[in-house]
Order: structure tokens, then sequence, then C-alpha cells
């Protein structure tokens, strides 16, 4: 790999982490459509469950007095009967399908009317949230924006939210590590890879509350909404391209 591509490879982490700071998503819908670019799909989801291991990790460390562990406990329930099944199953996305699966989900989300949003601090969603996000993380990689959707209608604030959603996904990061893994190893993905990697993460990460410190409830989903979709048409772009050529 050539300097110019690890210069990307490395800013983009260090943006992709703070945005995941900041934001509790969207961060990971940016890295991992570069990693695919440079690494197969179960490479790059093995370094990608690193990284925001590293970023995720660090976030709930931070905000751990907001955490609330009621909602984590039974998440990581729901998310272990999920990888259970997932492993047995043993399947590989390819990477047009990652890449469609990214930029389609925030539409569907979208979709999906406010009504039929389950409230994350209702009883049993935490468990049935850890199901479904944990099948998403494994099919499309990025979960965390399926994820918000059991928080949209809570009366969590931000710090809260950001909280909560970054311990339960700091624990699916792991997962993601071991479901792709076991299946196929990590082929040439080695300490002097991962390693620099995580610590570009952290750089990311800490930056990041500064600005949330700074912003309002109202900008927060203001900000989040914009940067998801934009996201999410480039990445159908190039779903598309893949298939297309093929």
């Amino acid at each position: 790999m050539d300097i110019t591509s690890l210069a990307l490879i490395g800013a983009t982490i260090v943006l992709s982490s703070f945005i995941s700071g900041v934001f509790g998503m969207a961060g990971g819908m940016v890295l991992l459509g570069v990693i695919l670019v440079y690494f197969d799909v179960v490479t790059g989801m093995v370094l990608f469950s690193l990284i925001q291991l590293a970023t995720n990790g660090w976030r709930s460390l931070h905000w751990r007095q907001f955490v609330r562990w009621p909602i984590f406990v039974w998440y990581v329930a729901g998310a272990i009967l999920s990888f259970a099944v997932m492993r047995t199953i043993a399947f590989v996305p390819d990477k047009a399908m990652v890449y469609l699966l990214l930029g389609a989900m925030p539409f569907m989300v979208e979709a999906l009317p406010a009504r039929m949003r389950p409230n994350i601090e209702w009883r049993g969603v935490p468990f049935i949230t850890g199901v479904l996000t944990t099948i998403i993380q494994f099919l499309a990689g990025v979960g965390g924006l399926f994820l918000d959707i059991f928080f949209q209608k809570s009366r969590l604030d931000r710090k809260t939210t950001n909280a909560t959603k970054a311990i339960t996904q700091t624990f699916s990061h792991v997962l993601r590590a071991a479901y792709f893994g076991s299946l196929a190893g990590v082929g040439d993905l080695s300490v002097s890879v991962w390693a620099p990697a995580m610590a570009l993460a952290l750089v990311g990460a800490m930056l990041a509350p500064f600005v949330l410190e700074r912003m309002t409830d109202h900008g927060f989903r203001q900000w989040t909404r914009a940067i998801i979709f934009a996201i999410a048409a480039v990445y159908l772009v190039r779903g598309g391209l893949l298939l297309w050529q093929a």
C-alpha cells in the first residue's frame, strides 16, 4: 500500500472517530466505506471492528456516568443470541451488498412511521434491539443508524444517548470482530496495521467532547441527519457501480 493510501486511511480514521464521538453514529459509515476500498470484506470488518472498539470504548469511559446500564445488560443478552445464530449460519456479505445496505438503511429508517418506532426505555425493547442490531451489523457492517431508531422516541438527552449507544456498540464491535475473525481469520492484519489505527481513532474520539459540550440537542439531531443522508447517497452509487461491474 502506497503512502497516499495510508495517509487517506489515517485521515479517515481520525475524522470518522471524531464524527462518531460527536453524533454517536455516522462515523462508522464513513470509515467502513473507505476501508473496503483497500481490504476484502472479512479483513476489513475485523480492522473496522478494532478501530471502532477504540473509539466507542473511549467514549464509554469518558461518558460512563451517563450510561443506562439496564439497557446495556439486556442489549448484551440479545446480541449474544444473534451472534450464536449468525455464527451457525456463517454468512459473509460481498462488498456490493455492504455498500447497498449502508446506503439504503437511512432511507428505510426514514420510511418507518414515527408511531411505529419503539422506545429503548420500554420493557423488553433493549433485548430486541440487541438481537436486531447485531444481525444488521453482521450484514451491513454498521448498526449505529439502525440502533438510533430505538432512541428517537426516548427522553434521554444527547449525553445519555451518546454514552449508552457507545457502550452497546463497544460490545457489538467485539462480537463483529469475533464473528468475521472466526470465519476466515484476519489475513495479513498484523499488529503494525491495527495498533496505529486504534491510536488514530483515540485522537479523533478525544477531540469530540469539545464539540459535543457546545452543541444543543436540536443542533445535534440536525447535523446527524444531514451527515447520514449525504454519506448514504454516496454509498448507494458505490454499491450500484460494483453490481454493474460484476
